[in-house]
């Protein structure tokens, strides 16, 4: 090899280095700049603890818990329509019916809601925070617009109010409903970590908005209520569980089906041979009338309900498998 050619070999040599050093620059700022997920990114979003708020604050955001400030009312207690400085918009704060709270002093309420607060979803009613204090249980969470819930639209207060909601409230808003409150116990039972039993999922618990998109509230609290004199037996089997829940969810869906009230259970006796003999007729509500292109659907609606509430814990279907079936009755129904 003469002078010459070992001069431009030596070039080659050079440039290549060269090339791959800045090639290996390229690689190491490329992996910077996208590096790789780990499968915690890939976990569903959450959003920190609650806040824990002086009991003195809720006070004066409610003005002592005033008459004027409530909103609401039931089993577990009253609730008011606050604004808080550190929030933007409403919220509503539901003060513990004192019972409950001298009934289970040591009921770890701080660890459960901390918890709870952590879940986030469309369809699930946000814990924003809490308060304890001695003879006191406060729970705050986002204030859902001008909600009723899926028990006042369905029955009402009095056979009037009754009759008008079930005007307005129709087979496709019922779909969607039934759709959403789906969806939200479906992200209780298999998305929020750590998961979570509802306990007590009734119609009273379903808050519909302004759009009648659903959402589940009071999710989490039946440890508060003694098992002995809880209303809401016939909605739940002995023991709380993710079954359970789905029995509940039946016979919600029960409800929605018929327009009656599920008291003392007696609706899941009467509807079960109804539907198992295809007998619709007597099982729909009266009240609206049952189109031919959206028959199928409310045929379906009432097989899944039976579903929930006929079958063995063993045998009944996901919340996941339910809300699937629903989904598609809300699309379906939804152009009708």
């Amino acid at each position: 090899m003469d002078k010459s050619e070992e001069i431009a070999y030596a070039s080659v040599l050079s440039i290549l280095s060269l090339f791959l050093l800045i090639l290996l620059i390229f690689l190491l700022l490329l992996c910077r700049k996208k590096p790789i997920r780990s499968d915690e990114s890939l976990l569903p979003k959450t959003k920190p603890a609650g806040t824990t708020y002086p009991l003195t604050e809720l006070d004066s955001a409610t003005d002592g818990f005033s008459q004027r400030r409530i909103i609401g009312s039931g089993r577990l207690g009253t609730v008011y329509a606050a604004v808080i400085p550190s929030h933007k918009n409403l919220v509503a704060v539901k003060r513990i019916h004192p019972g409950l709270v001298l009934s289970k002093p040591g009921s770890g309420f701080t660890t459960v809601l901390k918890t709870l607060s952590s879940a986030l979803h469309p369809n699930v009613v946000s814990i924003l925070g809490f308060s304890e204090a001695p003879g006191e249980r406060i729970v705050v969470t986002e204030f859902v617009g001008e909600a009723k819930s899926l028990s006042d639209h369905l029955h009402g207060d009095s056979d009037i109010e009754s009759a008008v909601a079930n005007t307005v409230f129709d087979w496709r808003k019922r779909f969607r409903a039934a759709a959403g409150a789906a969806r939200g116990l479906e992200y209780l039972h298999e998305i929020v970590n750590p998961r979570v039993v509802h306990g007590r999922f009734t119609s009273s618990n379903v808050l519909l908005d302004e759009k009648f998109m659903a959402k589940v509230s009071d999710y989490g609290f039946a440890f508060l209520i003694p098992r002995e004199n809880s209303e809401v037996s016939w909605y739940v089997e002995e023991g709380y569980c993710k079954e359970s829940d789905v029995y509940g969810f039946g016979v919600v869906l029960l409800e929605i089906l018929s327009g009656r009230r599920s008291e003392n259970g007696s609706i899941v006796k009467w509807a079960t041979p109804l539907i198992k003999e295809q007998r619709f007729a007597e099982l729909l509500d009266p009240r609206l009338v049952v189109q031919s292109e959206i028959k199928c659907l409310v045929i379906r609606l009432a097989k899944v309900a039976l579903a929930c509430v006929g079958n063995s814990r063993r045998s009944r279907p996901s919340v996941s498998e339910v809300a699937a079936i629903l989904n598609s009755l809300e699309r379906e129904g939804g152009g009708i």
